[in-house]
């Protein structure tokens, strides 16, 4: 019977399970519910501006990687801009070097060829005056023994006198 009287239901216990079950709902509904529900909307709301948030994150990377691009294509142009111009830089100081060293070694051929003329003038020179020299000395000796005697000599001196007059007339 006992068993009987819980698998029928009277009217006095649904009225009081009924009663107390809406106590429960308000008593939750009030105190426990609100807060329960504010924080599962604050846990969506984070939820929601953390995924906001990574999407901006990942927009923003994609946005960086771009630029991180276009200045890594920036640099490597500059780098190119700039090794040309030091080749064009180190072409134009070895021409420049080509340049004045063959201008330094014209000089020194001219100044060289200059000396060599000098040089070859003053031996030429020093021939000549050499040669006149012992020429002079040669007939000086030939004269003494041509002339050596007093006769020899008047005879050289009338010669050289009639050929001066022959030469005026």
């Amino acid at each position: 019977m006992f068993l009987a009287s819980l698998v029928e239901p009277s009217f006095g216990l649904i009225f009081w399970m009924t009663l107390s079950f809406l106590a429960v709902m308000y008593i939750l509904a009030k105190f426990a519910w609100k807060p329960i529900l504010n924080g599962l909307r604050e846990r969506e709301a984070s939820i929601e501006d953390a995924l906001n948030e990574a999407k901006k994150a990942r927009e923003e990377m994609a946005a960086m990687t771009l630029r991180n691009e276009d200045l890594m294509r920036d640099a490597r142009e500059e780098r190119e801009v700039l090794l040309k111009e030091a080749r064009d830089i180190r072409d134009k100081e070895i021409a420049a070097a080509k340049t004045r060293a063959k201008a330094e070694s014209d000089a020194i051929l001219a100044r060289a060829r200059e000396d060599i003329r000098n040089e070859k003038m003053a031996a030429i020179t020093e021939m000549k005056n050499q040669v006149a020299e012992l020429s002079i000395q040669v007939a000086e000796r030939l004269l003494k023994e041509k002339l050596s005697g007093a006769a020899a000599q008047q005879a050289l001196v009338d010669k050289v006198m009639t050929e001066a007059d022959l030469r005026k007339s």
